[in-house]
């Protein structure tokens, strides 16, 4: 079950009662600290907001009894949804979420319904989307300035089995370039789980590139097997990375974004947070690291609206701590 149980809400009962933060319960119990926030919030006493675990539990009980066939929208709902928002989950990662822990919710169009309204009414929710509410237009085809990469080994020749996307260790990797081209981000993610790493760089080059990807992956060496990338200058050593973490990195072909596919999402994803003309002069290891945690915890359509760091979990299990850096 991945909605809160009967026995973890004992336990946050008894950890509320030693004084523990809403951070610290949900790491200790594995869930995300909204989930508490909304757990404390929804089965505490109304009378003086102490959380009992008889009491939450009888009324989550009550909850799921006299639920009704059809759901309004509550200001319950709408505040749900408005958590939802505030950390740039979609329309449909917010109702997906929702009913993976049993919470009453609208549709995902109903939700994108109340965010036009508000946006006609001088609103600002439209600006959490991903495009922030704005059609997407396909890119053309740019100018090759990249040049030839030595030693480059083709997608074509990448395994089979990392289109299967079967296993743990297939990474995708691309930078996010700052305003005025004066500061990138280093972006690296799982193709299955989702599970991404950010790191802020030195420099554009590919030196800094090589070092902080090195240092980021080393930890989980023994896990992976291939990185994707394009044709970036910034991959030029490619083969250092190659020999210093023993897996194979192959290129994709010019423009093929989709080959990338899972990578384009994510810094479609990092980009709420630093949007494009944004400056990384005064941005922080912290800041990005915030940011990183963050998209480990978000639920995603496509692992059936759990998060990466859960997915992996529950299907990859190992040691929890590599993965948390």
């Amino acid at each position: 079950m991945k909605h809160i149980t009967e026995s973890q809400r004992y336990t946050i009962s008894i950890l509320r009662k030693q004084g523990k933060s809403k951070t610290e319960i949900a790491e200790m119990i594995g869930k995300h600290k909204s989930s508490i926030g909304r757990e404390l919030r929804r089965n505490s006493d109304g009378r003086n907001q102490e959380y009992r675990s008889d009491l939450a539990q009888r009324k989550h009980t009550n909850r799921q009894t006299e639920k009704p066939n059809k759901i309004h929208f509550t200001d319950e709902i709408k505040q749900y949804i408005l958590d939802g928002l505030a950390q740039y989950y979609s329309p449909e990662q917010i109702q997906g979420r929702a009913k993976l822990e049993g919470i009453d919710c609208v549709s995902h169009e109903r939700i994108y319904q109340h965010i036009w309204q508000d946006k006609k009414k001088g609103g600002t929710l439209h600006e959490n989307l991903r495009h922030k509410g704005r059609s997407y237009r396909k890119r053309g085809n740019l100018k090759d300035w990249r040049g030839i990469i030595k030693n480059r080994v083709d997608i074509s020749e990448r395994p089979k089995i990392v289109d299967a996307k079967e296993r743990f260790g297939d990474l995708e990797i691309d930078t996010v370039i700052s305003k005025n081209h004066q500061g990138a981000l280093l972006t690296i993610n799982d193709r299955v789980t989702g599970l991404v790493w950010i790191r802020l760089l030195e420099g554009k080059e590919a030196e800094p590139l090589t070092k902080s990807t090195i240092e980021a992956l080393m930890p989980i060496k023994h896990r992976l097997h291939t990185i994707t990338t394009d044709n970036g200058k910034e991959f030029a050593k490619h083969e250092t990375i190659a020999k210093a973490l023993d897996l194979n990195v192959y290129f994709a072909q010019k423009y093929h974004y989709w080959e990338r596919g899972a990578n384009e999402n994510t810094n479609g994803l990092i980009r709420q947070y630093f949007p494009k003309g944004s400056s990384f002069e005064n941005l922080t290891h912290e800041q990005v690291r915030y940011v990183q945690n963050e998209l480990k915890n978000r639920p995603r359509k496509n692992l059936g609206f759990l998060s990466p760091d859960e997915y992996f979990l529950a299907n990859f299990q190992t040691n929890r701590v590599a993965f948390m850096t």
